[in-house]
C-alpha cells in the first residue's frame, strides 16, 4: 500500500496527463457498443447535433467523448479502419494544444481525423498542414470520404490553384495543404489590393504532420515573396574568375602555427573571413582588373559591395557542393534542403549567393532579389488561435516547442511493442574502409533477402554507395532529390524480399514501409497479369511474401554516418520496427565524416590515431560514441540558437508587421476612404504648419513664402490667402491649417464630378495602399541591412537587440509620417489634375518602380514629363 502511495506521488508530468487520457478513453470506449448498433443516418445527424450544442454555449471539450465516438464507428465503416486505443490516446492529446509523439507505422494520419472532425464542427476552419503536396492530397483524398460521410466539408490548397479554387478550399470546414502554401496564402493576402482577392480566414485550428521537421528543421529561414531587382550579371561572372587566385588558410592539427592565407573558412556557420594578407590582396586584385578606382578604398560605401561579390564568390566554391547543398537541373540552381533531402522549389538564396552559384555552374544568371513580404514559421504559426502537431521524433527538441511555441510534448505508447535490435556504431579511420564495411553488410542481407534501407546524409554520398552496388550489378533503387517525385513508390516498397533502397535522410517520410510490399500495388501488379483471380488468394500470396520477410529479420537500416541532429537519425532508425515488426539498424563512421573533423575534439580523432589501428579494422569504443553524442548534442543547441536569435528579431519586425497589416486591412475594408484621407491631411497639413511657425503669432515672411513652395511643390496647392496671413499676422496656426485643408477638399469637390463614385472610391484605396506597399518594402529592405551590421554595435558595449529595438522603431514611425505625407502629397495632385484614375495609378508605379522619387518629387516627375521619356 506505501509503495503504491510513493509510486503515485513522484509520477512524472507526462505519466499524469497520459492518466488523465485514459479516464477520457474509457469513457469513448464505453459508447462503441452503443454506437454500432446506429444505422448510417443517424450517425451522421451526429454532427448536427454537435453543432447546435456548440451554437447553444457548450465546449468542445465536454463534446469531445461523444465526437470521438462518432469518427472511430465512421471510421469502421467507410474507411474499414478500427482506431486503436493508443490512437485514440494521440487524438485527445492534440486536441489539447500539445505534440503527440507517435513512432512511426502507428498510424498517425488516422489519428488525426479525431481532432480534425471536434474542431471542423464551430465551421471556422481547421487548417491540416503537411511537408509537401503529395502527402496533403493523399491525405486529403484518403479522409475525405470520412469527412462526407459526417457531413463535414474538405478541401485542398494547393500552389498551382487560382483565387478562387483557393477560395473555396479555405471556406472548407478542413483544408489539406503544404507549411509553405499556407504561409505564402497569408503574405498575399496582405499585399492585396481588392478584399475579393484574399483567400483566407481566421486563423482558427493548425494540425501540423511532422512537427518537427516543419518548426524546427525549416524555421531557419524566413519565407519570403521576393521581387526582382536589375544587377551586373558580367560582374559575377568576373569575380567568380578572380576566386581561384585567394588561398585557403589551414591550422595544423599538431602544430600551433597556421599555414598562412588569404582567408578561413568557418564551418559551424558557412561563413568566409578574410585575414589582413586576404584584404590587402583583394584590393591590389580589384585595382588591377579597374573595378576599383585608385581615388577609393575598397571600404568606401560605393565599393562596399564588390566586398559581397567576392565573399559570396568564395562561398560558393568553397562552401556550397553540388549533389549535397543544391543540384542543376534544367539549367537552374535547384536548393536541396539540408534537413529533408528534398528540393525546395520556392526558395533562393539571397544578397547575391545564389547568382554566385549560378556564375560558378556557368549558367544563366537570373536578377538579384529584394524581399516584397516576408515572415518566419514561427510568427506564422503563433498567429493560429489553437495549434497542435504529431511526429514520431519530437523529445530531443522538447525545450524549444514549449520555450517558442508553448506546446509540450506527450509521448504515446506504441500499439505493439517495439521489436527492432539497435546495433552499437561501427567505427573506422578512413570513408573508404567505411564504405567497403556496409557494402558487405548490403551482400549479406542480400543472401538472406532480407530488405535493406540505406540512410545518406546527401545526393553525393547516396551516389557513391550507388555506384558502389552498379561494380557489383547489385539492383537497387535510390531515393534523393534527383528522383523525388518517385519518392512516395520507391519507399512504399522498401519492405519487399530482397530490396535494396538508397535514400537521403528525406526516407520518404508520411509513408509507411511495409514488410512484404504495398499489398495495393501486389495487388494491382498480379491483376494486370492474371485477369481471374480472387481477392483471398492474392492476400495469402502477399501474405506468404511478409511472412518470408520476417524470417529473413525484417527491414535492416544502415547509416551511412552521422546526422547533425539525434532526431534526424532516429528517424531513419524508425523506418523499421514498425507496429512490433522486426528489425535492425547499424550506423557507420568514420575520422573523415564532416560531423567528426569539425565538431569532434582534435584529442579525440589524434588519440585514435596514435592507438596504431589496422586498415579495415573497425573501432567499438564507448568513449568515441560519447563524443559524438556530444558534438550532436551541442550542434543541435547551436543550431537551436541561431532559430531563437532569428525569432528575437523576426519578433521586433512582428509587431511592426502587425501593426502595419492591421492599418492596411482598415483600409482595405474601408466602407467610407474619403473620411480617411481628410483625417490623414489634416493631420500632415497641420504637421507641416507648425514645422514652419514653431511659435504662434509668429510673423516671418521668409518661412511663409518657404511655406508657400513647399504647398505648391509637394501638394500642388496654390494658397491664395497666404499674403492675408502676413498682413493679418494674429491669425493662429489652427486657422491657418483650416484654410489649406479647405483649398485640398475645394479640389476634391471639383475632382469628384467628373469620376463615378465607385471608381473614385476604389482608386483612392488603390492609391493609398500601393503607396503603404512600397514604403513598407523600402522599409523591409533597410530593416534587413540594419540588421546585418548591428552587430557592431557590441564594440561599442552596447547591446545590440536593443539598439536594433530603438533603431528599427524610429524608422518604422518615420516610414509611417512619409507615407502619410506622400499619400496626402499624390491625392492633392491628383484632385488638381485631369488625369483619369487608371493613368494616375499607371504614372504612379513608373515613379515608384523606377525609383524616381529618390531623386526628385511626384511634381518634378510629372512637369519634366519622365513618364513620356520612359514611354518613348
Amino acid at each position: 500500500m506505501l509503495i503504491h502511495f510513493f509510486k503515485n506521488l513522484f509520477k512524472s508530468k507526462h505519466e499524469k496527463i497520459l492518466e488523465k487520457v485514459r479516464i477520457i478513453l474509457n469513457l469513448i470506449n464505453d459508447m462503441e457498443i452503443k454506437f454500432s448498433k446506429l444505422s448510417d443516418k443517424h450517425l451522421k445527424n451526429h454532427t448536427k447535433k454537435y453543432r447546435n450544442k456548440i451554437f447553444n454555449g457548450m465546449s468542445l471539450k465536454n463534446i469531445l467523448p461523444e465526437a470521438y465516438a462518432t469518427v472511430r464507428e465512421a471510421s469502421k465503416r467507410v474507411l474499414g479502419m478500427r482506431h486503436f486505443d493508443v490512437q485514440i490516446i494521440g487524438g485527445i492529446i492534440l486536441n489539447d494544444r500539445c505534440i503527440a509523439e507517435m513512432k512511426t507505422g502507428e498510424g498517425k494520419t488516422l489519428t488525426s481525423v479525431l481532432p480534425i472532425y471536434l474542431n471542423a464542427l464551430p465551421g471556422i476552419g481547421v487548417h491540416v498542414i503537411t511537408m509537401n503536396d503529395y502527402l496533403a492530397k493523399r491525405d486529403y483524398e484518403q479522409n475525405k470520404q470520412l469527412f462526407d460521410f459526417l457531413g463535414i466539408s474538405s478541401g485542398l490548397n494547393l500552389s498551382n490553384m487560382n483565387v478562387s479554387m483557393k477560395k473555396a478550399a479555405y471556406l472548407s470546414d478542413v483544408t489539406y495543404g503544404t507549411n509553405n502554401e499556407f504561409c505564402f496564402d497569408y503574405l498575399r493576402d496582405n499585399m492585396v489590393l481588392c478584399i475579393n482577392d484574399k483567400v483566407q480566414r481566421t486563423l482558427n485550428y493548425a494540425i501540423i504532420d511532422e512537427i518537427d521537421s516543419i518548426l524546427i528543421d525549416e524555421a531557419r529561414t524566413p519565407l519570403t515573396i521576393s521581387g526582382c531587382m536589375k544587377s551586373d550579371k558580367n560582374l559575377y561572372k568576373k569575380i567568380n574568375d578572380l576566386a581561384s587566385m585567394f588561398i585557403l588558410q589551414k591550422k595544423s592539427l599538431h602544430k600551433s602555427s597556421d599555414i598562412k592565407g588569404d582567408f578561413y573558412i568557418d564551418k559551424k556557420r558557412k561563413q568566409i573571413h578574410f585575414t589582413d594578407i586576404g584584404f590587402k590582396k583583394i584590393e591590389k586584385i580589384f585595382l588591377k582588373n579597374r573595378f576599383l578606382n585608385n581615388n577609393f578604398s575598397l571600404y568606401s560605401s560605393k565599393n562596399i559591395i564588390l566586398f559581397q561579390y567576392i565573399t559570396n564568390a568564395l562561398k560558393a566554391n568553397k562552401l556550397f557542393i553540388k549533389n549535397v547543398d543544391y543540384i542543376v537541373k534544367n539549367n537552374k540552381i535547384l536548393i536541396v534542403d539540408e534537413h529533408t533531402g528534398r528540393i525546395s522549389k520556392s526558395r533562393i538564396w539571397s544578397d547575391g549567393l545564389h547568382q554566385a552559384i549560378e556564375a560558378k555552374e556557368n549558367i544563366k544568371i537570373h536578377n538579384n532579389s529584394y524581399t516584397l513580404s516576408s515572415i518566419t514559421f514561427q510568427n506564422y504559426f503563433r498567429l493560429y488561435h489553437k495549434l497542435s502537431g504529431m511526429t514520431g521524433t519530437a523529445s530531443t527538441e522538447s525545450e524549444e516547442f514549449k520555450t517558442i511555441y508553448n506546446l509540450n510534448t506527450i509521448s504515446v505508447p506504441t500499439n505493439k511493442k517495439i521489436c527492432r535490435k539497435d546495433f552499437t556504431d561501427l567505427i573506422y579511420i578512413t570513408e573508404k574502409e567505411k564504405i567497403r564495411s556496409i557494402i558487405l553488410d548490403i551482400k549479406s542481407c542480400i543472401k538472406k533477402k532480407q530488405p535493406v534501407l540505406v540512410g545518406t546524409v546527401s545526393i553525393e554520398k547516396s551516389e557513391i554507395i550507388s555506384n558502389e552496388l552498379n561494380k557489383l550489378n547489385i539492383k537497387h533503387n535510390i531515393l534523393n532529390a534527383k528522383f523525388h517525385k518517385k519518392e512516395a513508390k520507391i519507399i512504399e516498397n522498401a519492405g519487399m524480399l530482397g530490396a535494396i533502397t538508397i535514400s537521403t535522410n528525406m526516407a520518404g517520410r508520411g509513408t509507411d514501409i511495409m514488410l512484404g510490399g504495398s499489398f495495393k500495388k501486389f495487388c494491382k501488379n498480379y491483376k494486370k497479369k492474371n485477369k481471374f483471380c480472387d481477392n483471398k488468394k492474392i492476400f495469402k500470396m502477399w501474405k506468404k511474401n511478409r511472412n518470408f520477410v520476417l524470417s529473413s529479420g525484417g527491414l535492416h537500416i544502415i547509416g551511412t554516418e552521422r546526422h547533425e541532429s539525434r532526431r534526424i537519425d532516429d528517424q531513419l532508425r524508425g523506418r523499421s520496427g514498425r507496429q512490433g515488426d522486426i528489425g535492425s539498424s547499424r550506423f557507420y563512421v568514420s575520422m573523415e565524416d564532416p560531423l567528426i573533423k569539425t565538431f569532434v575534439p582534435n584529442k579525440v580523432i589524434y588519440m585514435i590515431q596514435r592507438l596504431g589501428i589496422k586498415k579495415n579494422q573497425e573501432i567499438s569504443n564507448i568513449f568515441i560514441s560519447k563524443a559524438i553524442h556530444n558534438s550532436q548534442k551541442k550542434l543541435e543547441n547551436y543550431n537551436y540558437e541561431i532559430r531563437a536569435k532569428l525569432l528575437e528579431y523576426d519578433d521586433i519586425i512582428n509587431e511592426q508587421r502587425l501593426i502595419f497589416y492591421e492599418n492596411r486591412n482598415k483600409i482595405l475594408n474601408s466602407k467610407n476612404i474619403f473620411k480617411t484621407i481628410f483625417n490623414i491631411s489634416k493631420e500632415v497639413f497641420k504637421s507641416l504648419v507648425n514645422s514652419y511657425f514653431l511659435k504662434k503669432n509668429q510673423n516671418n515672411i521668409k518661412s511663409l513664402d518657404a511655406l508657400k513652395i513647399h504647398l505648391k511643390k509637394s501638394f500642388n496647392l496654390d494658397y491664395c490667402n497666404i499674403n492675408n496671413y502676413i498682413e493679418n499676422h494674429l491669425i493662429t496656426n489652427n486657422q491657418f491649417n483650416k484654410n489649406i485643408f479647405k483649398i485640398f477638399k475645394k479640389n476634391y469637390c471639383k475632382k469628384k464630378k467628373y469620376v463615378d463614385k465607385n471608381e473614385f472610391n476604389k482608386f483612392q484605396k488603390i492609391l493609398i495602399l500601393k503607396i503603404l506597399d512600397i514604403f513598407w518594402i523600402e522599409h523591409l529592405y533597410d530593416l534587413e541591412h540594419l540588421k546585418n551590421n548591428i552587430h557592431l554595435r557590441g564594440y561599442a558595449e552596447r547591446n545590440p537587440k536593443q539598439e536594433y529595438k530603438k533603431e528599427s522603431f524610429l524608422m518604422f514611425m518615420g516610414m509611417i509620417s512619409f507615407v502619410k505625407c506622400e499619400v496626402v502629397s499624390l491625392t492633392s495632385f491628383f484632385y488638381s489634375n485631369k488625369y483619369s484614375c487608371n493613368f494616375f495609378i499607371y504614372l504612379i508605379d513608373i515613379f515608384y518602380n523606377k525609383k524616381f522619387f529618390l531623386e526628385i518629387s511626384f511634381f518634378e516627375f510629372i512637369n519634366n514629363n519622365f513618364f513620356l521619356k520612359k514611354n518613348n
